[in-house]
């Protein structure tokens, strides 16, 4: 059931030639790709309006009802909100983009990536070794005088309200910035579906259709596996992350929603709230001392590390079962964590993840892609 890279490989082969088929004439007698259905992702949209593809980005960042719209043409145009496709030269701000280059078959279109050490892909830090990926500075100070020099055909970015300065400036030298709010979906498969966005700048729409495709196949697939456990195992998430507040997923929340499609009984599952729960220890051992599992204990990467944070996490069941579970071990050459990086992109591997920690007999073939047990 695992998808293999391998299977997708194919797919970017044998689709490579059928994305140039799916279009239709406009009134004018150009041709026009279809709309790409959009099911599960609530943070983007792609439509024809007027004779025109439009690449609609909803609500990208918190407590706003903006939309930003881009219109896709093949060819030359010099309007910011004009995106030239296929696109040739990219800029992108975050890891979880790196994944859908890829699978795209678009990994060297890549020219620039803030702090490129984060990066966990062998595929991109072979790119980057042999210089064809510019480091751009860190998370906090994109270097725009290195970026203007790459002269990408777009900057992919992601904005925390309704001004970026750096992000305005890159604009006023000609390069567009496309918003991605892909990290506000509330859904496994509403992240991964934002492989779409990318096929779109990249003209390879049915391709990333197949692509999300496959992985919402064998998702929903090892969802219905999940059905069939009679345990329903109860699960603690996150740690203590600063003065003493425990940090863990609120019961709406993306993580709980893969804890849910898992069957398991995760203890917060009906609290509210789509972002984190900011509780006491207390009240978190009160609750979960006895938890069959804790999976995803924040940063930390071992019992050694849990311990000197905090002495008392002893006391929990899954800690002296060593029943807990992370994805902060498995790392690139330079520190980068594949869970946030790839993790996104499939869904699927964590579900089967999650399935394969709590009822290892459901999937006795598949091999844990992100956590290992906790040493």
């Amino acid at each position: 059931m695992k998808i293999r890279l391998l299977y997708i490989a194919v797919i970017v082969l044998t689709l490579y030639n059928s994305c140039k088929k799916e279009t239709s004439l406009n009134s004018t007698g150009s041709l026009l790709q279809n709309p790409t259905k959009i099911s599960y992702a609530k943070g983007f949209d792609i439509v024809i309006s007027k004779n025109e593809k439009k690449l609609i980005i909803k609500n990208p960042y918190s407590n706003t009802s903006n939309n930003f719209e881009y219109i896709i043409k093949k060819g030359i145009n010099d309007q910011l909100n004009v995106i030239n496709t296929p696109i040739k030269k990219i800029v992108v701000t975050s890891t979880t983009h790196i994944p859908m280059l890829e699978l795209l078959g678009e990994e060297k279109a890549l020219v620039g990536f803030q702090n490129t050490d984060y990066i966990s892909s062998t595929k991109t830090r072979n790119r980057i070794d042999a210089g064809f990926v510019k480091e751009l500075g860190n998370e906090a100070a994109l270097n725009t005088e290195s970026l203007l020099e790459l002269k990408p055909d777009a900057v992919i970015g992601f904005t925390m309200d309704n001004y970026n300065k750096t992000f305005n400036l890159i604009e006023k030298h000609g390069i567009p910035v496309i918003i991605n709010g892909d990290w506000r979906e509330e859904t496994p498969l509403g992240r991964a579906e934002w492989i779409k966005f990318f096929g779109v700048l990249f003209n390879k729409e049915r391709l990333a259709d197949s692509i999300f495709n496959t992985i919402e196949v064998d998702y929903l697939a090892a969802k219905r596996i999940a059905k069939e456990n009679t345990k329903y195992p109860s699960i603690l998430s996150g740690a203590i992350m600063r003065n003493d507040i425990w940090s863990l997923p609120a019961g709406e929340s993306f993580v709980s929603q893969f804890l849910l499609d898992a069957n398991v009984n995760y203890l917060w599952k009906d609290s509210k709230g789509k972002g984190s729960l900011q509780l006491s220890f207390e009240s978190v051992l009160d609750k979960a001392q006895h938890a069959d599992y804790w999976i995803a204990p924040g940063y930390f990467s071992s019992k050694a590390q849990l311990l000197e944070n905090n002495p008392h996490y002893k006391n929990f069941t899954a800690f002296k079962n060593n029943n807990i579970y992370t994805a902060s071990t498995k790392r690139g050459v330079k520190g980068g964590v594949v869970y946030y990086e790839l993790g996104p992109t499939r869904p699927d591997l964590i579900l089967q993840d999650l399935i394969k920690i709590t009822n290892p007999e459901l999937l006795p073939n598949y091999t844990l892609t992100f956590f290992e047990q906790m040493k």
